[in-house]
């Protein structure tokens, strides 16, 4: 492993005629690296140990900062999570549709709607807004609104056909601005629309601010299962609630002679849900008008909202906050 690990400098070296590229490569095994060229590692093979204390020290020096105090968004009783482990499950559709779904069920709540998916940001085209938004006299930036409903995105600062290549510090900065520097006014639920995984985004996001609950979605298949229960369980390791599981696309019904045919599998997501100890919230069909009314920015929930697919959601809607801890006034 070290000689394959010392190739590339010394290879290096070799190629550049020696002089500059020989220097380059005594300075790669310098102290600092702990390579050769350092008394106390004279040979990896035989001071494994010491390299062992002094990550053993730089680690319990890390973790001695402890993790980052959670503060909640200013304006916001309580923020609501909808994930999923794998992309392509319907979580952006069920984020919408669940964020109308909590305003139609109680006129009295105010509903607001993130959306974290940086490099993937689907809210704009789903509620029908384009445009940039104003900023306020705090420097804060005001939400687009459509159906009653403040939202936030990536998707209204940059060309909606620009791709955004960054790495992962500019994304924690842009997730930083879309949690902190947004003037939200008053909420009492703030639906965040996660991106798929398990990665940056969820764990800074899940540590930074007091989340009241966590929404896995998936469908039944048994690809999307595997990661599903990996997002359970990181929320359930950053302590954040795992109010239930949400079975997506669980049946498709033939628009001409009504046959159901269960693509994705049958029931694969109670089974998770049994083995996690966690509730099923509801199952949403797979339906052509709910894919039709998302691509068209018209959301079930507001366009159809007395059909059987709108009233899924209104009752995956009912579970959540049947489930969310009593929100502080």
């Amino acid at each position: 492993m070290v000689a394959g690990a010392c190739a590339w400098p010394l290879r290096a070296a070799v190629f550049c005629g020696g002089g500059a590229g020989w220097r380059a490569a005594l300075r790669w095994l310098s102290p600092a690296w702990g390579g050769a060229a350092n008394p106390h590692f004279s040979s990896r093979f035989r001071s494994s140990g010491m390299n062992d204390v002094l990550l053993k020290e730089k680690r319990n020096k890390i973790m001695s900062r402890g993790l980052p105090k959670q503060k909640p968004i200013e304006g916001v009783k309580q923020v609501l999570v909808i994930a999923s482990g794998k992309g392509g499950v319907g979580k952006s559709t069920t984020a919408v549709n669940v964020a109308l779904a909590l305003a139609a069920k109680d006129s009295t709540k105010t509903v607001g709607l993130l959306d974290a998916d940086v490099y993937g940001p689907s809210i704009p085209k789903m509620m029908n807004l384009k445009g940039s938004p104003e900023v306020s006299s705090k420097n804060l930036m005001r939400p687009l609104v459509n159906y009653g409903i403040p939202c936030m995105s990536m998707g209204f600062l940059v060309e909606e056909t620009a791709p955004i290549v960054w790495r992962g510090l500019m994304v924690m900065s842009a997730i930083e601005k879309l949690l902190r520097q947004v003037d939200w006014q008053q909420l009492d639920y703030l639906v965040i629309d996660m991106p798929p995984g398990t990665g940056d985004v969820q764990l800074s996001i899940s540590q930074n601010i007091p989340i009241a609950g966590a929404v896995i979605v998936s469908t039944p298949q048994d690809i999307a299962l595997l990661d599903a229960r990996k997002g359970a369980e990181m929320f359930r390791k950053v302590n954040v609630p795992v109010l239930g599981l949400v079975q997506n696309m669980s049946v498709f019904q033939c628009p001409k002679c009504n046959h159901e045919t269960h693509i994705f599998g049958t029931d694969g997501v109670r089974s998770l849900a049994a083995d996690l100890s966690l509730d099923v919230l509801g199952d949403i069909p797979l339906h052509l008008n709910i894919r039709e009314t998302s691509d068209s920015g018209k959301p079930i929930v507001v366009s159809q909202p007395e059909s059987n697919m709108a009233q899924a959601y209104l009752k995956l809607a009912a579970e959540i906050v049947r489930r969310l801890p009593v929100s502080p006034t």
